[in-house]
């Protein structure tokens, strides 16, 4: 018995895969942005505050390559054909670390983990709750944040809020980092309004490991 493939099937087969192969869209990548360096002009009391940043959590369904937003309260989208550059925990807290350099007018910023040592004044750690597109057309991030007194790790302040920001157009990826970027910027403003207001702590004649 002949089994022999006809040629014309081969052809046939390789030009579907060849358009398959063809037909799928390229990747496009992502970053958030900080805030523009005149988006505050800090008081003078808070210039030299020495403050680390870290740890922040993800939830492991948002700590993943991929952009993911809420089609409903229990139902995720993740697209496989935008991605964040690099990893949203570490682009996060490059954001809010600029952020907060803007704000507090203070370039004394440590990003957990680190091998840099000197005194810092606070420590703030943040659990991320959510930080994606919800099925309304908003951005939200909900944060629950603690600063502490970097030499004695005291809890100082504990905070839990979330952030909203609408998305123009809604459903367009870009428009979705540009309001999680705003989203953050929001945050950040709230913690600085905290570190400021707070009692800068006596230093520890010890300088601060950047570990948390």
């Amino acid at each position: 018995m002949n089994l022999a493939v006809p040629n014309w099937f081969l052809l046939g087969s390789c030009a579907l895969m060849l358009l398959g192969c063809a037909s799928t869209p390229p990747s496009t990548f992502y970053t958030l942005s900080p805030l523009p360096p005149t988006a505050q002009t800090p008081p003078s009391a808070s210039a030299g505050l020495g403050i680390g940043l870290g740890p922040v959590t993800f939830p492991v369904f948002l700590d993943r390559p991929q952009i993911v937003s809420r089609e409903s309260d229990n139902r995720l989208a993740v697209d496989e054909f935008h991605r964040w550059g690099g990893t949203v925990q570490d682009d996060f807290l490059r954001v809010w670390s600029e952020n907060l350099a803007v704000l507090l007018g203070t370039s004394r910023i440590i990003v957990f983990p680190s091998e840099i040592r000197y005194p810092l004044d606070f420590r703030v750690a943040a659990d991320v709750l959510a930080f994606e597109g919800t099925a309304d057309g908003q951005a939200l991030l909900k944060v629950r944040w603690t600063v502490l007194d970097a030499g004695i790790d005291q809890v100082l302040r504990v905070q839990e809020r979330s952030y909203r920001q609408p998305m123009a157009p809604p459903g367009d990826e870009s428009a979705m980092i540009a309001a999680l970027s705003a989203s953050l910027g929001d945050f950040s403003r709230d913690v600085a309004q905290t570190l400021q207001a707070l009692p800068r702590p006596p230093q520890s004649p010890n300088p601060t490991q950047a570990e948390p």
